[in-house]
């Protein structure tokens, strides 16, 4: 989930001022955390403490109601709602926010039967489902050391042709069935983790976006370098920080002992 909220924060300053320098400034002062985060570590939350992905979604964007980019119009109906209800959505929410699970659960089964479950809240539609599950899937299968040869086979399962798609780079596009082939194919294309950030950011369109999707399953390829992570967390606020390094730190743990 780390990769995820790293990907986020480099990509914020240019989701609606897109770039293809791929040798842009990682981090700078225009650098913020968006709703990206926010629900990823709303996962994540409800991973830790036991609570529904519907309490911990509703709790922490409530908590942070104007993020950098705001919050997509469908979704902010639903958080302002007196009674939150699913609207059939098949936005890239889903696909984004789903990393903690991938870690969290050690069976493929459970890992994506937890994946759906964390699409349901707000994006019941297949494709939002089918996104979240599929972006998990890729998680958990490279951090089971899957090989990037496996990997085009599984993801052409999800997305038949993805490898060959006319990709539009630089247009926006925020459904699932726009966003996560194109991610899929942003990491086949990748040689290290941030050289598949800077190919996400390149390509434009939903940079904030594409960039948490590809740092998501570029983390479990590749890992996270040191002084990204640190710089991500320094830019969060303290409770977000708490809960990414709480969380961190209970995957280490567990590792250590297996």
């Amino acid at each position: 989930m780390l990769g995820a909220i790293i990907g986020d924060i480099i990509g914020s300053r240019f989701e609606f001022n897109n770039t293809n320098n791929y040798d842009f400034t990682l981090f700078s002062q225009d650098n913020n955390f968006t709703d990206d985060t926010i629900c990823t570590v709303a996962i994540a939350d409800a991973l830790l403490s036991g609570e529904s992905y519907q309490s911990c979604l509703l709790k922490w964007c409530r908590k942070y109601p104007h993020p950098m980019g705001g919050y997509g119009a469908s979704f902010s109906a639903w958080l302002h709602s007196s009674d939150p209800q699913p609207y059939n959505s098949f936005g890239n929410g889903s696909a984004m926010r789903v990393s903690a699970v991938a870690w969290w659960f050690d069976n493929l089964e459970d890992t994506l039967i937890q994946a759906r479950r964390t699409a349901l809240p707000t994006h019941d539609h297949p494709e939002g489902i089918k996104g979240a599950v599929a972006v998990a899937h890729a998680i958990w299968y490279f951090r089971k050391g899957g090989q990037m040869a496996g990997f085009i086979k599984l993801a052409d399962e999800y997305y038949p042709g993805f490898m060959h798609y006319p990709y539009e780079f630089g247009r926006f596009d925020e459904s699932c069935q726009g966003t996560v082939p194109l991610c899929f194919y942003i990491v086949a294309h990748s040689e290290s983790f941030e050289n598949a950030i800077r190919n996400a950011i390149a390509c434009g369109g939903d940079s904030d976006t594409i960039g948490a999707i590809v740092g998501s399953i570029a983390e479990a390829i590749w890992g996270v370098d040191d002084a990204l992570y640190v710089h991500a967390l320094s830019i969060l606020p303290e409770d977000m920080r708490n809960v990414a390094t709480k969380f961190r730190n209970q995957i280490n743990r567990r590792y250590e002992n297996n």
